[in-house]
C-alpha cells in the first residue's frame, strides 16, 4: 500500500514538473514575441527617419554612390532595422531580465535591476566612441591611400556593412568592465588576479582585434585593442580602490 502511494506521489511529481516546464516554455514564447513586436514596431518607426540616420550614419565619410537601383532601397531597410534594434534594445534586455526573474533571490534581482540599465548605458558608450572617435580615424586613415590615379568611390551598401560590423564590437567591448566587476564582487577575482593576468590580456586584446575588426589590417586591430586595454586597467583600479579587492 505505502508502495502505490508512492507510485502516485511520483507521477503527480512528474505532472507538475512537467506543467512547470510547460509554464517555462509558454513564458519563453510571450516575450519572444514581445522581443520580436518591438523590434518591428522600433524599426517600423525608423524607417521613417532612414534618410536622417543614413545621413547621420555617412558623415565620416561624405559622398556616397549605390551601384543598382535596388540598393539605396534595402541599405534604408537594413538601417531602419538596425537603429530598431538598438531603440529597443532596454526592452530586450528587460524581457530577459523578467523571465529569470523568478529564480532570483531578492540580492540579485538587486543586482539585476542595477547591471540592466548600466550593461545598456556601457553599451550606447562603446558605440558613441567608436562613431564619434574611431571612426572618422578609421575612415581617413583608409582613405589615405588614395593617389591621383587612385581615387576612393565607396558604395552606399558595403560601407553600411562596414560601419555596423565597426561599431558593433565597441558596444559590446565596453562591457567589459562590468563583466569584471561581477566576477570581482562574487569572489571569482582579485585585483592582484587583474594585475597577474596584465600582459596575458595585452596580447589577447590584440587577437580579439584581429578577430572581430571588420578588416584584417593593424590599424582596425589596434582600435579595438586599445579600448580593451584602457578599460581593463580601469577596471582594475575600480576594483583595488572601491570593492577592496
Amino acid at each position: 500500500m505505502p508502495t502505490h502511494d508512492s507510485d502516485i506521489e511520483q507521477q503527480e511529481q512528474a505532472k507538475t514538473n512537467e506543467m512547470s516546464l510547460i509554464g517555462h516554455l509558454e513564458e519563453l514564447r510571450r516575450r519572444l514575441i514581445i522581443c520580436i513586436v518591438a523590434i518591428a514596431v522600433c524599426s517600423g518607426v525608423s524607417y521613417f527617419y532612414a534618410q536622417e540616420l543614413v545621413h547621420f550614419i555617412t558623415a565620416p565619410a561624405g559622398k556616397l554612390y549605390y551601384m543598382n537601383p535596388a540598393e539605396a532601397f534595402f541599405t534604408y531597410l537594413k538601417v531602419s532595422f538596425f537603429a530598431g534594434f538598438l531603440v529597443s534594445l532596454p526592452v530586450l534586455l528587460f524581457q530577459v531580465w523578467a523571465f529569470v526573474l523568478p529564480a532570483l533571490t531578492n540580492n540579485e534581482r538587486t543586482a539585476m535591476g542595477l547591471l540592466v540599465p548600466a550593461s545598456v548605458l556601457l553599451f550606447f558608450i562603446g558605440l558613441a566612441f567608436s562613431y564619434y572617435l574611431v571612426l572618422p580615424a578609421g575612415i581617413k586613415f583608409f582613405m589615405g591611400f588614395a593617389t591621383e590615379n587612385l581615387q576612393p568611390l565607396f558604395s552606399l551598401g558595403q560601407y553600411l556593412s562596414f560601419v555596423i560590423s565597426f561599431l558593433l564590437p565597441f558596444g559590446f567591448v565596453f562591457e567589459l568592465p562590468l563583466f569584471i566587476l561581477v566576477l570581482a564582487k562574487l569572489g571569482f577575482i582579485s585585483s592582484n588576479f587583474l594585475i597577474l593576468k596584465r600582459k596575458m590580456v595585452f596580447v589577447l586584446s590584440f587577437v580579439i582585434g584581429a578577430i572581430i575588426s571588420p578588416t584584417p589590417d593593424i590599424f582596425s586591430q589596434t582600435m579595438v585593442a586599445i579600448p580593451i586595454v584602457l578599460l581593463y586597467e580601469l577596471s582594475i583600479l575600480i576594483v583595488k580602490h572601491i570593492l577592496r579587492k
